[in-house]
């Protein structure tokens, strides 16, 4: 697990990625996340995420990540339209399947889907917000150049307090100082 993969493709979120969203449904996946969902939680997801990807309005995508050039499924990512202290944003949001992660594959998407988000030309900010609790997915944002903002409490899944590291990347490319220091 040592080698560092360089090479994956976004695709878009179809009908046929339930099996890979029960995948990285996992409790070691989850666990940042309030733990797994329900079959019936999943299968409400997974409509919101083919809705998303099938929407041309710049509101979002939904993606499976791929590895080439056999196409195996090993993780999802995305970004979707978020109000974020008055202001529209892109949120994003990601997961490796534990097979496959240290090996560079979710910094490669989370390149990938900036720059997805960035052509949509939609909103200035993508934001990222994983748990204080998450030290691999933090590094992850710092690598593909998002600024920690500050700590912030959200609920996820809602009705679970959740404390949250805020990290903002500007999509127009504009020097963006961290508030934190």
């Amino acid at each position: 697990m040592e080698s560092t993969t360089t090479h994956v493709r976004l695709e878009p979120w179809s009908e046929s990625d339930l099996a890979l969203l029960r995948a990285v449904n996992a409790p070691e996946l989850m666990s940042h996340l309030g733990g797994p969902e329900t079959e019936e939680q999943l299968l409400k997801r997974h409509k919101r995420y083919v809705a998303l990807s099938a929407d041309r309005k710049g509101k979002g995508r939904m993606f499976r990540i791929v590895l080439p050039p056999g196409g195996e499924a090993v993780g999802t990512i995305g970004f979707w339209e978020q109000t974020w202290q008055g202001q529209r944003v892109y949120e994003t949001g990601w997961t490796v399947l534990a097979a496959y992660q240290g090996r560079g594959i979710a910094a490669t998407a989370a390149a990938a889907v900036v720059d997805r988000a960035r052509a949509e030309g939609r909103h200035r900010y993508l934001h990222a917000f994983p748990s204080v609790d998450n030290p691999p997915s933090n590094r992850l944002c710092r690598r593909a150049g998002f600024s920690l903002r500050d700590e912030c409490d959200l609920e996820y899944p809602p009705g679970r307090p959740m404390r949250c590291n805020d990290w903002r990347l500007d999509l127009h490319g504009v020097d963006d100082p961290p508030l934190r220091r």
